[in-house]
């Protein structure tokens, strides 16, 4: 087994997910972890705690060991992510350009048939901590080919329709709330 398998079988043993996971220069193992409650700095200590020992059983080999949060701006890779964070704000970096742009910023939402939406925020929205932007209701919108819904009379409805497989990357936009 890979170590990433390794660590990630034996987080969700502990209640927490494996976000990313990366070997650094001159040993570095850096492993970002998350749970439903957020992440504590005890939670990173008992999993740096347990990787240690594990790691050791498994002869992966590192010379040092990271255990963090993935911060206010979490990266978004599996469908779990994209349902557990709609309505969030969010960027996406799509793989090919889309009407000349590839990235985007906007709300989050879960659409049918295994795809995922971004309610488009108008540009120069600004970021304020703790409010969502007004969201724009249109009718049940449908999947046009072009990837940007439609509501019932055709008119765009600012919501870009997208399958995983079209997006480079995505992360939480983040909001910090003093």
């Amino acid at each position: 087994p890979d170590a990433a398998s390794v660590i990630s079988g034996t987080l969700e043993s502990m209640g927490y997910e494996l976000v990313e996971m990366e070997f650094g220069q001159r040993g570095l193992l850096r492993v970002y972890i998350d749970a439903p409650a957020g992440i504590r700095l005890e939670d990173c200590e008992k999993v740096s705690r347990q990787l240690n020992h594990l790691l050791t059983v498994e002869n992966i080999q590192y010379d040092r060991l990271e255990v963090s949060s993935p911060g206010l701006d979490r990266p978004l890779r599996k469908p779990a992510d994209f349902a557990r964070f709609a309505g969030e704000r969010a960027t996406v970096r799509l793989r090919q350009a889309f009407q000349g742009r590839r990235n985007f910023e906007g709300l989050l939402t879960v659409e049918d048939d295994g795809k995922f939406g971004l309610e488009l925020l108008p540009e120069n929205t600004p970021r304020q901590p703790g409010k969502r932007p007004p969201r724009q209701s249109p009718a049940k919108p449908s999947r046009s080919k072009a990837g940007v819904a439609a509501d019932a009379a055709g008119q765009a409805s600012h919501k870009l329709v997208f399958s995983l497989d079209e997006i480079e990357r995505a992360r939480l936009v983040p909001i910090v709330k003093f």
